[in-house]
């Protein structure tokens, strides 16, 4: 009897849809209140700076993945996890840590992770879980620190440099390397920045892990295909920096400006992203 009279008594109180929508509206308002001066400045750097221009397509392209998961999106019960503001508060903790040592990409970093807190603390981690890759995909428009960048970019170009100079003699042409300066009998060509492969290296990454979310369904085998996205990029690289090095021992330096530098540039790119389909197609099929 008092087992009875406990069940009856016990009341589950559901948690509406408007409970949901007040919740939001009042974090994102805070959110908005607190990242109101990282957000204009992050939205300049995506625009400016051509490492990272692909970022303006991030945003739209994860709204899209969350919409591709909508029917396991709408299966799931909210079920709010108390828990999460633990992960808040590490994502408030970056975003003061970073403004401290006045270093973006912390603060940007901290907003991502935010919002899988959000997502938890309001929704549950259910559907966080249903949510991981297209939240995911937004680090993809957050910067790399100028340090990190740079630590990366002039290993690239020594490599992309040397490969130009075996694939040169392999070929009998005469050439020597000075650190990224490839001198040739009639000019010498600099592998700057710019050609190091990075910015076509991130522009891979994130298209691969665009590629693995929507063709494979194991997660190794959409981690074998972004990890694959690194050798890819910088190989093709290589190719286009040693393509450059033929015609300009052939034609002369101009063929390494202007109209040729960009074409090869967009060509190059496009035989990463055949051979990233291609790749895909493998490890779809080794899923089966």
């Amino acid at each position: 009897m008092l087992a009875e009279s406990f069940q009856t008594t016990e009341v589950d109180r559901p948690f509406r849809p408007f409970h949901i929508v007040l919740a939001g509206a009042l974090l994102l308002a805070a959110v908005g209140a607190v990242y109101r001066d990282v957000v204009p400045s992050w939205v300049t750097d995506l625009w400016t700076d051509p490492n990272y221009s692909h970022g303006l397509l991030v945003p739209a392209v994860s709204v899209w993945l969350a919409y591709q998961r909508r029917d396991e999106l709408l299966a799931l019960a909210p079920k709010p996890a108390l828990s999460a503001i633990v992960l808040i508060a590490f994502a408030l903790l970056l975003f003061a840590a970073g403004g401290l040592a006045a270093e973006l990409f912390t603060t940007r970093l901290s907003m991502v992770v935010l919002l899988c807190g959000l997502v938890a603390f309001i929704l549950g981690y259910g559907y966080l879980r249903v949510l991981a890759l297209a939240i995911g995909f937004l680090l993809f428009m957050v910067p790399l620190p100028t340090v990190v960048f740079n630590a990366i970019a002039f290993p690239l170009q020594l490599l992309a440099s040397q490969f130009a100079i075996a694939v040169l003699h392999a070929l009998g042409m005469p050439a020597l390397g000075e650190g990224n300066v490839i001198m040739l009998p009639n000019t010498s060509l600099e592998v700057a920045e710019a050609c190091s492969g990075l910015r076509s290296l991130i522009s891979l990454g994130a298209t691969s892990f665009l590629i693995a979310a929507v063709s494979l369904r194991r997660p190794v085998a959409r981690l074998a295909l972004v990890l694959l996205s690194v050798p890819v990029a910088v190989l093709m690289n290589a190719v286009r920096v040693s393509g450059t090095g033929i015609l300009a021992y052939h034609f002369g330096p101009s063929v390494a400006e202007g109209f040729f530098h960009g074409f090869s540039g967009w060509l190059i790119f496009l035989a990463a992203l055949a051979s990233l389909g291609m790749l895909a197609a493998l490890l779809r099929r080794l899923e089966a």
